[in-house]
């Protein structure tokens, strides 16, 4: 009897399992995985087997050659320390200014009812319409090819989603717990770093993570505004493409190589990233 009583709620449970939504979501596993794993593939694979038919899935011979080529010959060694220090310095820069101006805008209606939203619309502007001033401006500064002008660049572009982003978060965040520490003798600044900035750490995490990548993945000021010295790894791609050919094992093997840093720091942070985003950037 117990056996029988056992075996219908297995069937029954069986029964609720949503076969089309684990369907769906093992397309969607493949539709995003298969271009990743192709693209390792190809930068460990020989270069004879880039075109072959039917294609290589599994290399017999692997190879790393592709991973020298693209880090040294191409230089895209120096490419990815670039990157390192105009990203991580944009979002170290964007991040604070943008908690003080968004704390600004959250607790005291700085600017009134609508400067929140001009601080956003300034990222609706396309960058081609105000990178020939600023390169004009750089070169007479001699802020061009430099990591600190293109930090600063990268600073302004960036600030208005950091701003909006912690607008909200703060917004949300009971004005209770700072008027508790201000009755307790704290002044206004010292009960913002140490009342709202720790209860603000996921937001201020998940704006960091889009700032990063925006300024990880930024290609157009970083061709304009570098040349030799202060490339990034975004502009190392040209050379794949030349009147040899396409570079596609190069190519493959940079492409990984970039993945890492934005993976890694994602893994990192992915607790406060997924409260950041469920408390702070999307309510509002």
């Amino acid at each position: 009897m117990a056996t029988t009583v056992v075996n219908r709620v297995r069937r029954s449970r069986l029964r609720r399992i949503p076969i089309f939504r684990i369907l769906f979501l093992a397309l969607c596993f493949l539709f995003v995985l298969a271009p990743l794993y192709w693209t390792f593939v190809t930068s460990i694979k020989p270069s004879d087997d880039f075109l072959a038919s039917p294609p290589v899935w599994f290399p017999d011979n692997p190879t790393l050659v592709h991973y020298n080529a693209a880090l040294f010959a191409y230089r895209g060694l120096n490419g990815l320390i670039n990157s390192l220090i105009v990203s991580i310095s944009a979002t170290v820069l964007s991040c604070l200014f943008g908690t003080l101006m968004a704390y600004s805008l959250a607790r005291f209606n700085t600017g009134g009812q609508h400067l929140s939203f001009w601080v956003l619309s300034q990222r609706f502007l396309p960058p081609v319409a105000i990178v020939l001033p600023i390169f004009l401006n750089y070169r007479a500064l001699g802020l061009n090819d430099t990591h600190v002008g293109l930090i600063l660049a990268y600073t302004v572009f960036t600030l208005p989603v950091s701003v909006w982003m912690m607008f909200a978060y703060f917004r949300q965040m009971p004005r209770s717990l700072e008027e508790a520490a201000l009755v307790d003798g704290c002044t206004r600044w010292t009960s913002f770093w140490r009342v709202a900035v720790p209860l603000a750490v996921p937001g201020i995490v998940a704006a960091a993570i889009f700032t990063f990548i925006a300024c990880w993945t930024e290609f157009f000021f970083a061709l304009v505004l570098t040349s030799r010295n202060a490339y990034t790894l975004p502009t190392v791609f040209r050379a794949f493409l030349s009147f040899q050919g396409a570079q596609y094992g190069a190519a493959s093997a940079l492409s990984i190589v970039s993945l890492v840093p934005s993976i890694v720091l994602g893994v990192l942070v992915q607790k406060h990233l997924v409260r950041g985003l469920t408390l702070g950037a999307i309510r509002g």
